[in-house]
């Protein structure tokens, strides 16, 4: 009988919540949390061998060691395929997820997993492995459970799989060649008519959706003007006290520069997408208080505000990046603050 290896967080594998988050990686030889209900779903056709519980800061932070543990129990088990989650929209158990499936994937190891189309770890493995898709939060458990047990069978078996429209997975972005019985330009010419008439069409190349953000006013006096520094190179005071990502990031850090005249220093980055020599001499390369500092000196701006915001833009989701900015956003529009000098890499 095929051998399916579940993973799950400390709160799915019933160890605890956030308070938990810090545990190192377990392996039990039973089914717990959602892989209960999975092995049930499957039973007959495959059985469980055991379920891996690691904590979401944990494996996020030491990432390495949490694949070590899986490569050993792998190893040992030899299963026909790993299940990871579903996380839903929980980032961190998200991103967790992602790095199971990349691990399995490296490993050429049969993998599947379940997220929220918002969730991050979705942009790090989409197109790479099948991914269910799932309600926002746990209260989806009884619906996503059924298209993973299905899609883990298929998978097992070696039946084709279908669309993702049908079998309840994202879309992987590849496009099939398929015999169908009218040509292009007659199908074509089908929508275009549904589409005149006001009726329900479905296009065989759906195109992305980008936001459209609209500017905001120009300042018109820049001389009393608040401006703050914020930044997605990483920069963080020495030592990364608040243990920002170096990539795929899950958070933002703000700091207080009231009293610093330049970042130099006393600061660095983290950022894992160019390389820091540079940026570690001068904090201020990147994030430019000095510059910003001589301005207010001159009078040339107002005053620059307090709080200093970073976080690490490569590899981060375009939905954390959103929920980046509508939140510090929401925080310098509470504070009066009039503009906002935002440095990259």
């Amino acid at each position: 009988m095929k051998k399916i290896l579940y993973y799950v967080n400390q709160f799915f594998g019933q160890v605890g919540g956030e308070e938990k988050a810090d545990i190192a990686p377990t392996f039990v030889k039973e089914s717990i949390g959602p892989a209960l209900g999975f092995a049930q779903a499957v039973k007959g056709q495959a059985e469980v061998c055991g379920t891996m519980i690691c904590g979401d800061n944990f494996f996020n932070e030491h990432q390495e060691e949490a694949l070590e543990f899986l490569k050993k129990i792998v190893t040992e088990e030899k299963p026909d395929l790993v299940v990871a989650g579903p996380a839903f929209n929980a980032g961190r158990y998200g991103m967790a997820c992602a790095g199971v499936v990349d691990f399995c994937l490296k490993h050429e190891i049969p993998v599947l997993t379940g997220m929220y189309k918002e969730n991050p770890g979705v942009d790090q493995i989409a197109g790479k492995a099948l991914i269910v898709e799932t309600a926002n939060s746990a209260a989806g458990m009884r619906k996503a459970l059924p298209v993973l047990s299905k899609l883990a069978l298929k998978m097992l078996s070696g039946e084709e799989i279908g669309k993702p429209q049908d079998e309840g997975y994202l879309p992987r972005g590849k496009r099939e060649t398929v015999i169908v019985p009218e040509r292009g330009s007659l199908r074509a010419v089908e929508m275009l008519i549904k589409r005149l008439n006001g009726e329900a069409f479905e296009t065989e190349l759906p195109m992305p959706v980008f936001d459209n953000v609209s500017p905001a006013e120009a300042i018109k006096d820049l001389s009393k003007a608040c401006i703050a520094l914020v930044t997605s190179g990483g920069i963080v005071p020495l030592g990364n006290p608040r243990h920002l990502q170096s990539a795929s990031a899950q958070m933002w850090t703000k700091e207080d520069v009231s009293s610093l005249k330049q970042l130099t220093g006393s600061y660095m980055t983290v950022h894992g997408g160019y390389d820091p020599v540079y940026a570690n001499a001068m904090p201020d390369r990147v994030a430019p208080l000095d510059i910003l500092r001589e301005f207010e000196e001159e009078g040339y701006i107002g005053h620059v505000y307090p709080y200093f915001y970073a976080t690490t833009g490569t590899g981060t989701s375009v939905a954390n990046a959103r929920r980046f900015g509508q939140e510090i956003g929401a925080e310098l529009k509470e504070a009066g603050v009039d503009g906002v000098l935002l440095t990259s890499t």
